[in-house]
C-alpha cells in the first residue's frame, strides 16, 4: 500500500488523512507547518465585504469576530463551506485560484467601502495588487504558518497544499524514489527542480484534484 505523507497543518491534515484512507492509501501525518493565531483587530470600520483565501483564515477570523452578516467571497468551495459552517449567511465561492477570487470581487463586491481579507501573515499571493484601481482591499493577518521542524517520514508520495510547505520540504531534501503532488504550478515552483522528486500538479487548485493527481493506490500482491 502506498504511503502518502500529509504535510499540511492540522486540523486539515486529519481531514486529508481520512480521505486518503477511504481511497485505499496509507497516510502518514507529519505536518511541516503549524498554524498559530495572531492578535488582530477583526472589526475595522468601513468594511463592506470579507474575502477569504483559506479555511485557516475563516477559522481564525470567526474565532475573534461576531460579524456574520457581511457578504463573504472565498477562493474555493472548501473555504466557502467553512464560512457557512461558522454561520456566515451570504457566501460566494470563486471555485478556483487567487486570480479567480480577484475577478469575482471586481465583478460582485460592493464598490463603496473596503473588502477585508483575513489571512496569513505571509500570504501566498497579492490580492490587493490584483485588484488595484478596481476594489479597495485590506489584508488582515490573523494567523501565521510556522515550520514544525519535523523529520521526513518514510513515504512513497507527498502532498503539498502550499508554497510554504513546498519550501519547507525542499530544505529537507533531496529525496529519491518518491513523488510530490502539488496543488498548483506556484506550489510546484516553490519546490524547485533539485528535490529529487517526481513532481505532479493537480489539474485544479482543490484537494479533490490533488488526490486525483496522486493516482490509484498500489495494491498488495
Amino acid at each position: 500500500m502506498r504511503r502518502v505523507w500529509v504535510t499540511r497543518a492540522e486540523p486539515g491534515a486529519t481531514r486529508t488523512a481520512d480521505r486518503l484512507t477511504a481511497l485505499g492509501f496509507a497516510p502518514v501525518v507529519a505536518p511541516l507547518l503549524e498554524i498559530r493565531p495572531i492578535r488582530a483587530d477583526p472589526e475595522p470600520g468601513g468594511v463592506t465585504a470579507l474575502a477569504f483565501t483559506s479555511r485557516n483564515g475563516v477559522d481564525a477570523f470567526a474565532s475573534r469576530s461576531r460579524e456574520r452578516a457581511l457578504p463573504v467571497f472565498t477562493v474555493g468551495d472548501a473555504t466557502a463551506d467553512a464560512a457557512r459552517a461558522h454561520g456566515f449567511t451570504t457566501v460566494r465561492s470563486a471555485a478556483g485560484a487567487l486570480v479567480d477570487l480577484a475577478e469575482m470581487l471586481a465583478a460582485e463586491a460592493p464598490k463603496e467601502g473596503l473588502v477585508l481579507a483575513p489571512g496569513a501573515l505571509e500570504p501566498a499571493g497579492d490580492l490587493p495588487a490584483l485588484l488595484a484601481g478596481r476594489v479597495r482591499v485590506r489584508m488582515l493577518p490573523v494567523y501565521e504558518a510556522v515550520e514544525t521542524g519535523v523529520a521526513p517520514p518514510s513515504f512513497d508520495a507527498v502532498l503539498l497544499h502550499s508554497a510554504r510547505a513546498a519550501r519547507a520540504l525542499r530544505a529537507r531534501g533531496p529525496f529519491r524514489d518518491a513523488s510530490a503532488i502539488a496543488l498548483s504550478d506556484s506550489v510546484a515552483s516553490a519546490l524547485g527542480d533539485d528535490s529529487g522528486l517526481e513532481i505532479r500538479v493537480a489539474a485544479a487548485p482543490g484537494e479533490s484534484a490533488l488526490l486525483e493527481a496522486l493516482g490509484k493506490p498500489a495494491r498488495p500482491v
